[in-house]
Formats: structure tokens, C-alpha cells, sequence
């Protein structure tokens, strides 16, 4: 049966499609949208209890939250060589990543809850805005480090821990200035050209939420 995964374009559920594209599988895509109240919907609630997307149907399960997706799929298909099993001397990394770029990610949907999805823009908070800003350029400062020893995350080569990664330091971009990041940017340039990446991305579809490419946060 063909998989389903549950996607925003533009949004964290790339991860999967690409990691998914990796692999060889392509699903069927269930597209959601963020605005129109859908995602509380009882039928999305049991497939992702916070409402949140991705959520993917395979193997006969329905699996939410990216990191846990993605270390099934590796675990499952070990035969890809994207994930590192029980034993491996990266395993240790390899989660480190699935939960990193989720720390990542969570400062970003915080910005994004700030600048996009604020009913009243009267709301904003200056404040959180600025130290939030401060925080995720400050978690992209390892990282950036990482990237001048190595071409991946990590030391051995392209893994999934990559699929998690990219989507949140290219999504970090619309609230930090990557030029101040060049390891990063070449890094996103790198991932961006892998086949499976085109794939996914040709895939991914017009993003259906508001906002701009960059919103500059006044010092």
C-alpha cells in the first residue's frame, strides 16, 4: 500500500518527504492547511493528537512528530544506510540530531506564531521577537562550527540526520541572516542539490500560508 504522508508545503512535513524520496518510496500526499481549522478536525486529532503535521501512514501505522518518523523509517529500512543503529559509534550524534533540530525548529514556530500567524499584529511582542532571534542564532552557531570540519552532519557522510537538519537551518533563514552563517548557507546549497532533495522539493507543492521570505527584527 502506498504511504500517506500528512503535509504543509513548506513546512517540517518536508523533512519526511525528502527522507521518504531518499528512500526510493513515493506517497501519497494528504495537503492541510494551517488557517482553515481543518487540523483540529477529530480525524487529523487521531492521526497527530496536537494537531500538528507531519503525520505519516505506512506499514499498516500511523506515525507523528518528524523525529520519531524519521528513526522508524531508518530503523525500518536499514538497508538505505540513513540512520545508525543500537551499537553504531554515531548513534549517539545521530539522535542528538533528531532532537537538536527540533530545538531548531521550535524556536522557529514561535517566531512564525509571532510574525505570520498572530490574528492581530497588534500582539506581537517586540521583546519576544528579539531575544527569540537571538536564541535560534545563537543554535546555529555549533552547527556552523560542525560544517567547517565536516560536509554533513555527520562525520561519515549524508544520513538522515541531514533530511532533519536541512529543513530547519533553511527555514531558520526567514529570521536570521545565514550570511553571517557561510558553512550553513554552502551546507543548504549542498543538500539542495541532491536528486532526492529536487524530487521532493518538486513534490512539496505552493506553500498555503502567509508571510515573507525575510522579517528583519529591529535591534
Amino acid at each position: 500500500m502506498t504511504p500517506i504522508l500528512h503535509h504543509i508545503p513548506g513546512a517540517r512535513s518536508f523533512r519526511i518527504l525528502w527522507l521518504l524520496q531518499e528512500m526510493g518510496i513515493t506517497p501519497e500526499i494528504k495537503e492541510w492547511k494551517i488557517q482553515d481549522g481543518s487540523m483540529r478536525s477529530p480525524d487529523f486529532l487521531s492521526k497527530s493528537p496536537a494537531g500538528r503535521i507531519p503525520a505519516l501512514e505506512i506499514d499498516g501505522e500511523v506515525i507523528y512528530e518528524s523525529g520519531a518518523i524519521t528513526e522508524y523509517l531508518c530503523d525500518t529500512r536499514p538497508e538505505h544506510g540513513l540512520g545508525r543503529a543500537p551499537g553504531d559509534p554515531e548513534r549517539i550524534p545521530f539522535l542528538e540530531a533528531m532532537h537538536y533540530s527540533e530545538t531548531i525548529g521550535h524556536l522557529i514556530a514561535g517566531l512564525n506564531l509571532q510574525w505570520i500567524f498572530l490574528r492581530n499584529p497588534e500582539d506581537r511582542s517586540d521583546t519576544v521577537v528579539k531575544i527569540e532571534a537571538k536564541r535560534l542564532a545563537a543554535t546555529l552557531a555549533p552547527i556552523e562550527a560542525l560544517l567547517g570540519r565536516q560536509d554533513h552532519i555527520l562525520a561519515s557522510g549524508f544520513s538522515a540526520a541531514d533530511t532533519m537538519y536541512g529543513f530547519s537551518l533553511t527555514a531558520a533563514g526567514r529570521y536570521v541572516r545565514l550570511e553571517q552563517f557561510p558553512n550553513i548557507q554552502a551546507y543548504i546549497a549542498r543538500m539542495a542539490d541532491r536528486p532526492a532533495h529536487k524530487a521532493a522539493k518538486a513534490m512539496d507543492g505552493e506553500r498555503n500560508f502567509p508571510g515573507k521570505d525575510f522579517y528583519e527584527v529591529e535591534a
